[in-house]
């Protein structure tokens, strides 16, 4: 098992005065660094590679779609543009050695109509992801749609809708991407809806309820972690929060307080308690 951290924990960009934060994280004891390109323009993909080749890391990228690139906009014009920025994040990907491509990657996050999920959002976002995955299925990238709790999206809140989302995107490289944050506001029960993913799960984001230190917080760790062990997940189990110093990505995330003395002592502290709670339950 690998286990990650975000770049967005430490900054609200990704460039190339970024770079830095490889030997950062390396330092702390991870062995994934998962990175955010908030403006693909400026992500440094090859010097990326060069770095995480250079420390022994691996690299996952989470993206999350602008509301100007919708891809289950009602306008074809926007959805194709959603497209279109998704292929370049993928070829980002590529270039960087990413091996997981995350996120709310499926449709604008944040976007809301005040409905339910239509027949016609459904099939706009099945062919728009299955446009994505095509256009990466010629690299080892996995696509891994992220489900959301409902105040980020209406589209796939459940590992059931993700599920049923991938299978019929019917794509090898499309995947599940679930979340402890989103999964505790949503799911019935955390360890039925992993058991249930199982091999459709390509990424595992272990996060607070409240966004802290894994541990602190309400989630039923020790569930979570058997029906990981039950299923068979071996790939990476990624720490996800973000820096409340930050005052954009503060808001964008309603993030008011703060959860540790650092990001760096909240990221510390959360690998240990994940490394820990694996090793409980997968004594060698």
């Amino acid at each position: 098992m690998r286990f990650g951290v975000n770049s967005l924990l430490f900054s609200g960009t990704f460039d190339t005065s970024d770079l830095d934060l490889l030997d950062k994280v390396k330092a702390m004891g991870f062995d994934t660094f998962e990175v955010t390109p908030v403006d693909p323009d400026v992500f440094p993909a090859r010097a990326l590679a060069q770095r995480a080749r250079d420390l022994g890391l691996t690299l996952n990228a989470n993206f999350a779609l602008p509301l100007d690139a919708n891809t289950i906009s009602p306008d074809a014009a926007v959805r194709a543009r959603g497209v279109d920025l998704s292929k370049k994040v993928v070829d980002l990907c590529v270039e960087a050695g990413v091996g997981v491509y995350c996120g709310a990657n499926y449709c604008a996050w944040g976007y809301q109509t005040g409905k339910r999920r239509t027949a016609d959002e459904w099939t706009w976002g099945v062919e728009s992801y299955r446009a994505i995955c095509e256009h990466a299925s010629g690299s080892d990238l996995i696509v891994a749609a992220e489900t959301l709790n409902r105040f980020e999206s209406f589209y796939l809140n459940t590992a059931a809708d993700a599920v049923r989302f991938v299978n019929e995107v019917g794509m090898p490289n499309a995947a599940v991407h679930l979340d402890t944050f989103h999964m505790i506001r949503e799911e019935d029960d955390i360890a039925a809806a992993i058991r249930a993913t199982g091999g459709k799960m390509a990424y595992f984001h272990a996060c607070g309820s409240h966004r802290g230190i894994p541990g602190r917080d309400m989630v039923p760790w020790d569930e979570t972690f058997r029906a990981l062990r039950d299923v068979g997940y071996d790939s990476c189990i990624t720490l996800e929060s973000f820096n409340p110093g930050l005052e954009r990505l503060a808001g964008l995330v309603c993030i008011w307080r703060d959860f540790a003395t650092s990001p760096e002592d909240l990221a510390q502290q959360g690998l240990a308690f994940l490394k820990a709670k694996y090793a409980e339950h997968n004594p060698t």
